[in-house]
């Protein structure tokens, strides 16, 4: 991990909760959860690496395992982040990734399940940030399910129409995908065009390497090979709008 990274760079909620470890572990657990998420985006697999490395350290701690569940779905591992994020709402009793545990059944080719997710009360940790991005999982399985008009019936709620900032991109992407669907290209194309120009990465920045003894480097390749075994058998591809 680079140096700059420092423990107290976590969100003070999530530190709180390593408080069950000895302070060198909560410290070490800590530095690699700001790593995963700094290295998320942009790259998803160094990400991951920490998340497990976090893991294998903290395994009992519910912002340990949403770290995993989040470096999973962001590499394409969506049976191991259907896992993780069950995990997580067992140990915390919190159900704030139900778009994310959707949106992994849609990966694994099962719009119906993600359906019944999207359609269950809210609960109440659920934002009006995850209602919408909820709706936009749910569009997306109507549309692998070749159901355009359910489609964007979803995306029109006045909740999910009313959305801003970046989140208002996200539906205007998904209702541009729906427009398609339904031949209306011409409503699509504007669609698309009046909204910003994506930024690509800085190809400059360097990030640092994990620094694992060799027994963690040896369970993290075992842990690897196995993981995409049983995902790359099952997993299809996820909606860029998911």
């Amino acid at each position: 991990m680079a140096e700059s990274v420092t423990p107290d760079q976590l969100d003070r909620s999530a530190r709180s909760r390593l408080r069950t470890l000895s302070k060198d572990n909560a410290d070490r657990v800590a530095r690699h959860l700001v790593t995963a998420g700094l290295l998320l985006d942009e790259d998803p697999e160094g990400a991951y690496q920490h998340a497990h490395a976090a893991l294998r350290r903290a395994g009992r701690v519910d912002v340990v395992r949403e770290a995993v569940a989040l470096a999973a779905y962001a590499t394409g591992r969506y049976a191991e982040a259907l896992r993780e994020v069950r995990t997580v709402r067992r140990l915390s009793g919190v159900d704030g990734l139900r778009a994310i545990e959707a949106d992994c059944e849609r990966g694994l080719g099962r719009p119906e399940r993600a359906l019944s997710l999207a359609s269950a009360p809210p609960s109440p940790a659920m934002s009006a940030e995850d209602r919408v991005e909820l709706a936009i999982v749910a569009s997306g399985a109507r549309l692998d399910l070749d159901q355009p008009e359910a489609a964007l019936l979803l995306l029109e709620q006045p909740e999910v129409a009313s959305a801003a900032g970046p989140l208002r991109e996200r539906v205007s992407e998904a209702r541009a995908m729906v427009l398609r669907a339904l031949g209306r290209g011409v409503e699509a194309d504007e669609l698309e065009g009046s909204l910003p120009a994506r930024e690509e990465p800085d190809g400059d920045v360097a990030f640092g390497e994990v620094e694992l003894s060799a027994a963690e480097i040896e369970a993290l390749v075992s842990g690897q090979s196995s993981s995409h075994g049983q995902d790359e058998s099952t997993s299809g591809g996820k909606d860029s709008n998911a």
